[in-house]
């Protein structure tokens, strides 16, 4: 069975940075494509970024290009969101999700492409 625990959230001001962390067990995880999603009160869930096996390609959400960094490491099993400069509009719950099969380019941003969720982890910016 595969389990995902993300870590790291918090209440901060805006401008601040966190790390998200997301432990994974169970499964082949240097398989997996590994992403971070995040829910708003009252929104779908809005794609972050993504990291392919093997580090190959990142892919990030526009707004958050050059602020969040994605990034993985296979030897624990865990995956990273640095997250700088946060905004108030990006408070949200954020998941990490796991793809156990291949995908490129805009597949890898869709929601229905991950088989398998964390609970999320909340996090609050203030003004």
């Amino acid at each position: 069975q595969v389990q995902l625990e993300e870590s790291g959230g918090g209440l901060v001001q805006a401008g601040d940075s966190l790390r998200l962390s997301c432990k994974v067990s169970g499964g082949d995880f240097s398989n997996y494509v590994m992403a971070w999603f995040r829910q708003a009160p009252g929104k779908e869930h809005d794609f972050v970024a993504a990291i392919n096996w093997g580090d190959r390609y990142r892919y990030y959400k526009d707004s958050v290009k050059g602020r969040f960094t994605i990034s993985r490491d296979d030897a624990q099993n865990m995956v990273y969101l640095q997250m700088d400069i946060l905004k108030p509009e990006e408070t949200a719950i954020y998941y990490c999700a796991a793809d156990r099969d291949y995908c490129a380019g805009y597949k890898c941003l869709d929601r229905h492409e991950y088989d398998y969720w964390g609970q999320g982890t909340q996090v609050t910016v203030s003004t």
